[in-house]
């Protein structure tokens, strides 16, 4: 890691170095980062804003929608002349406006198990910023086997949840160990949902996600912040890992080739994938 900065970058980035638990080394580590961001949309946005302002050196972006009218509401780094624009196109416009600094990896397509592997590979950290279970089960098994990060975020209607899973912690399954059955839970497009709310529980992502690159403070490992918009509260609820868990428990499996994402996210005992098998 390069601890060189340049006069630009000193003065962008003053407020990080004058920072105890920052500096100047800090602040070229964030340089020298890899971050994938899955989703570009309402938690995606204030994400890739603040960890491209930050200075995190590398910004993967996963997404395969374009931009909506609708969308503008709350997904901030995209505007009205952007609608009918990929999103990963028109993020990448935002970030290279805000910081020169930063370079963008696009990828235009739906995060699946089939390209999952290939694309998480060589990041430092993911940022799950999705909107359906399939892909936050995905993502968590997919890092899980790569031993890499995951920020978690999820938004409904005035909540929201974030927390973090790291390899030597609980993992996506142990908190969730099914998905809730197709159709139950419904979309912001069905239910609506507060457009400031994703800009509070992304903020917090790229907070934790942060704090891991840095290796400072406490993440929300083992623990999930759960913000309440309506009151204006948080809780913190703990889980722990499960031994039982097919990813990260006693018999956990050594890839994700068979599983399904399409429904239930299940992974069952007889699983050819099991690593008894």
């Amino acid at each position: 890691m390069s601890l060189s900065l340049d006069a630009t970058q000193l003065d962008r980035y003053s407020r990080h170095i004058i920072m105890d638990e920052i500096g100047p080394e800090g602040q070229a580590r964030l340089l020298d980062s890899e971050v994938l961001v899955v989703g570009a949309g309402g938690l995606g946005a204030p994400v890739l804003q603040y960890l491209a302002a930050a200075g995190v050196g590398t910004l993967g972006i996963v997404d395969d929608d374009t931009v909506e009218r609708s969308n503008l509401q709350r997904q901030v780094i995209h505007s009205d002349g952007d609608v009918g624009t990929p999103k990963v196109d028109s993020a990448e416009s935002f970030i290279n406006t805000l910081n020169p600094d930063v370079t963008v990896e696009t990828y235009e397509t739906r995060l699946t198990a089939s390209n999952a592997a290939e694309i998480i590979d060589g990041y430092d950290l993911v940022v799950d910023a999705s909107d359906n279970f399939a892909t936050r089960y995905l993502v968590n098994d997919v890092c899980r086997l790569a031993g890499i990060p995951i920020s978690h975020g999820a938004i409904y209607k005035f909540e929201g949840q974030v927390t973090t899973l790291v390899p030597e912690g609980p993992c996506y399954r142990c908190l969730f160990p099914e998905a809730p059955e197709p159709g139950t839970v419904p979309d912001c497009a069905t239910t609506g949902v507060l457009g400031v709310l994703p800009g509070t529980v992304g903020c917090l992502q790229a907070t934790e996600a942060v704090k891991l690159l840095l290796n400072k403070g406490e993440p929300l490992v083992g623990t999930m912040l759960c913000y309440d918009a309506m009151e204006l509260s948080f809780e913190r609820v703990p889980y722990q890992s499960r031994d039982d868990c097919p990813v990260c428990g006693d018999d956990p499996i050594e890839s994700i080739e068979g599983v399904d994402y399409s429904e239930s996210c299940g992974i069952s005992a007889d699983s050819e994938m099991a690593s008894s098998q």
